[in-house]
């Protein structure tokens, strides 16, 4: 229903020179179906209101509504171009008066998980990049087709959301560190088995999607909640931090479109916070995460570590195990490099995962799984507070090279999410025990016994058939801009 809508503003941003490419055509949509969501929002608590017999108190003053300023509308609920700002009107009004009056939003808040507190965070971490004020008008009048009503409306605009970012995540730059493939992650969700009632975190949130994963599956695997539960789902289940604006933005309008009206994102490096400070009342009982790999930390924040290394992932890492109460469970996605480096980090790292955690399986991905990273990784999934006395190996093999137009689907995760339960040996999978492990390099290479050890590297074949790819791509891309001068 809305697919048209989303592709009509694509190609509006396209024509504006102030929006060049997907991260830029996500995040000016996300800011403009934020006001638009608080719009339909504050309608419904308004009705609401008048059917309890009180009124509603809105959080936005009259002039910078949506109706006001984005969608003034005529008797027959079509906008009314003779009322509605377009042109530099509409330009300087949302970058010089809009924008700063929701800016202001995030000093008067009672708290950070108010909506309150989100509106003003968003707007003090994003700018409008539409330099048109005629390309802008379009896009509203696009936006303003946007339903929230049903959860029909909402589900689709939530798929259609999903489908932005993940081609935000394959358009290079740096989008691709905000998109995991969507079937790894509920197959982690699957295996973690969260349930109502337990608190769920991702410290390395980016687009949110193992929170709203998780929020499906609670949802779909609890269909009669009680309105406390429900509630509980709301405001005290889902928490995530952020430390990449855009990110943080596409975060919190990817929850909202899941269904959570207030999420509690967190604009913040985790990394930053001091792991001597975490006391019980911050411990969760699930992790879920990406954590970025291979970045690189200032010394005085490696100095809030016990294991002291530049190494992003690994610093997260600790931070997950600390963060984690007693019986804590944890899903996390890393490279694969981790489980047999030899480097002093990474060897302290690994016994004290087997010391304090009982990690209980390795799911080896293979290449292609992250289209464009070009690193192999694995999922490591664990217990705090028993040690490892042996670990399951699962090593997915899909059948065929995945990639851009042939990436990971549900189907290839389904054997592994079945055999996990049981840990059963098969072709793909085996069992280590731990006291076989060099209690020196607790080296944990995944070397599958029923089918010899894991080639790592690309073959050349493989890493010329890529570079042909990437050439003709290129190629295309020139073509095309030929046509156009």
């Amino acid at each position: 229903m809305f697919e048209q809508t989303f592709k009509n503003i694509d190609d509006v941003l396209w024509k504006d020179a102030g929006c060049t490419s997907e991260l830029d055509y996500t995040e000016q949509t996300s800011w403009l179906l934020f006001l638009k969501y608080l719009d339909a929002l504050e309608q419904d608590k308004a009705t609401e209101a008048i059917l309890e017999g009180r009124t509603h108190s809105y959080i936005l003053d009259t002039p910078y509504r949506w109706e006001a300023w984005a969608a003034p509308k005529q008797a027959d609920g079509k906008i009314d171009h003779n009322v509605a700002l377009t042109g530099d009107d509409l330009i300087a009004f949302v970058n010089h008066t809009l924008f700063p009056y929701l800016q202001s939003f995030k000093a008067k808040a009672s708290g950070p998980n108010t909506i309150e507190y989100k509106i003003g965070e968003i707007f003090s971490e994003i700018k409008n990049r539409i330099q048109s004020g005629y390309n802008l008008r379009e896009v509203i009048d696009h936006v303003d087709e946007l339903r929230f009503q049903s959860q029909s409306e909402k589900h689709e605009l939530s798929h259609l959301y999903e489908a932005k970012i993940k081609n935000m995540g394959n358009a290079g730059r740096n989008g691709g560190e905000y998109y995991t493939p969507r079937p790894l992650i509920r197959a982690i969700v699957q295996v973690i088995a969260p349930q109502l009632g337990e608190t769920m975190c991702d410290p390395a949130v980016g687009s949110a999607g193992f929170l709203c994963e998780s929020y499906d599956y609670l949802i779909a695997n609890n269909p009669n909640r009680s309105s406390a539960q429900d509630r509980a789902l709301q405001e005290r289940t889902f928490y995530g931090k952020e430390k990449k604006s855009l990110a943080y933005v596409i975060a919190i309008m990817n929850m909202i479109l899941h269904g959570i009206e207030a999420p509690n994102i967190i604009h913040t490096n985790t990394l930053a916070e001091n792991l001597a400070d975490v006391q019980e009342k911050d411990r969760v009982n699930i992790i879920v995460a990406n954590p970025p790999f291979g970045g690189k930390e200032r010394k005085e924040v490696q100095q809030n570590f016990p294991i002291r290394t530049g190494e992003t992932a690994f610093l997260f890492l600790q931070h997950f195990i600390k963060l984690l109460k007693v019986g804590g469970r944890a899903g996390v996605v890393i490279k694969n490099t981790f489980l047999s480096n030899t480097d002093n980090a990474s060897v302290s790292l690994r016994k004290k995962l087997l010391e304090e955690c009982n990690l209980h399986t390795v799911l080896d991905c293979p290449s292609g799984t992250f289209i464009g990273a070009g690193v192999k990784t694995v999922v490591l999934f664990f217990e705090k507070g028993a040690k490892t006395r042996s670990v399951w190996f699962y090593q997915l093999d899909p059948g065929r090279n995945l990639g851009k137009t042939n990436p990971l689907n549900d189907a290839d995760l389904a054997e592994f999410v079945a055999l996990q339960k049981t840990k059963a040996d098969s072709p793909k999978s085996w069992r280590v025990d731990v006291a076989t492990i060099d209690p020196n390099t607790c080296d944990l290479s995944v070397k599958n016994p029923n089918g010899g050890e894991v080639v790592t590297h690309r073959s050349p074949q493989d890493i010329m058939d890529e570079i042909a790819a990437l050439d003709a791509e290129s190629a295309e891309v020139l073509n095309n801009i030929r046509g156009l001068l």
